[in-house]
């Protein structure tokens, strides 16, 4: 079994010393909820999204920063 959080390995090298490839492990791996800070951005990139729509990958980060 893998642990995402083990404090000494990687979740690459878990998978590796387990023969499993990691895109079988993430795509089996349960989601989690998100945290407050990565709401917080999410909620910022919409709302830039929402202002300007046409805006590209850079003006968005730029309009989320303020």
């Amino acid at each position: 079994m893998v642990e995402p959080q083990h404090p000494d390995i990687s979740a690459r090298r878990q998978c590796e010393l387990l023969g499993l490839n990691r895109a079988t492990f993430y795509r089996l791996m349960p989601m989690g909820v998100e945290s407050p800070e990565n709401l917080k951005f999410m909620r910022l990139i919409d709302e830039a999204y929402l202002e300007a729509p046409f805006y590209g990958s850079r003006k968005i980060q730029k309009a989320a920063r303020g």
